[in-house]
């Protein structure tokens, strides 16, 4: 068990985000259920915190982003987003660069796996946050919504550049300009999630993968994430280049060194995650 204790104890008031580590597994659950985990301030600022604690925190070696109640985001609060309009010095395009795209990037970005737990609709923002993970497990019952045009406005967060590539430009843009609430097996079929299980099985189902990718190569497994990252937007040689970079990285580990100490002994492997 990490030493990161978590933020909030049983029973406790536990404001916008809670986060509990355990067996190597951040477990950060947006909390404002009667608010469907939409996005207000608060929650955003909370967010982002705790985000970069656990992927500073070395003992946090997977990270499950999911949400309480019956929704896993819903994207803007759009009570406090209304509010905002009566003042002349905010914009939405504030809120996009101080917070969402920090939070999309630490998704995408932090050096450890991160597994979204879609407990319900996620829309808006909350979809980008979704598909800046590297696995998506979704309840039966969950839906997925890119939410923007139905509110006249553009995608952020990651949208334009996650949809392409899971699901083609042409499929992409028609999700965006023509929104709707794609029920989880046809997300499935799309390719937006990667599983899709009974809503009472989606804790242990995502707590049993999660505790895998925990006791996995951290560092191999956050080299592949910047591999993969970084070949979306190169050509083939500089994409080879930072992959020899990486393997050689990875191949001064000690979890390499494991590796190939268990292969020739014939018994399983002890990642430590260096």
């Amino acid at each position: 068990m990490s030493d990161t204790q978590p933020q909030q104890g049983p029973g406790e008031d536990a404001g916008p985000v809670r986060l509990e580590v355990d067996a190597g597994v951040a477990w950060v659950r947006l909390h404002r259920p009667e608010a469907m985990n939409s996005l207000d301030l608060g929650l955003k600022q909370a967010l982002l915190a705790t985000l970069q604690r656990v992927a500073d925190d070395p003992g946090a070696r997977c990270v499950v982003l999911t949400g309480d109640g019956r929704a896993f985001c819903v994207g803007q609060d759009l009570k406090e987003h209304v509010r905002s309009l009566a003042d002349p010095d905010s914009r939405l395009s504030t809120t996009v660069t101080e917070h969402y795209n920090p939070i999309v990037l630490l998704l995408a970005t932090m050096a450890k796996p991160v597994v979204a737990a879609l407990n319900g609709v996620a829309a808006g923002a909350g979809l980008s946050f979704a598909l800046a993970c590297d696995v998506r497990v979704a309840a039966r019952s969950a839906g997925l919504n890119t939410a923007f045009a139905g509110i006249a406005l553009s995608c952020d967060s990651g949208a334009s550049w996650a949809l392409p590539r899971l699901v083609g430009p042409a499929r992409a843009k028609e999700l965006l300009l023509l929104p709707r609430t794609v029920p989880a097996e046809e997300a499935l079929a799309m390719g937006l999630v990667t599983q899709v299980v009974d809503d009472d099985a989606l804790e242990a189902t995502v707590r049993e993968l999660a505790t895998t990718l925990a006791a996995g190569p951290t560092l191999a497994y956050g080299s592949i994430r910047r591999a993969v990252a970084f070949s979306a937007g190169v050509g083939l040689a500089d994409a080879l280049d930072n992959e020899a970079q990486l393997m050689a990285l990875t191949g001064a580990s000690s979890d390499h060194r494991a590796a190939v100490d268990a292969f020739l002994a014939k018994r399983p492997p002890e990642y430590t995650g260096r």
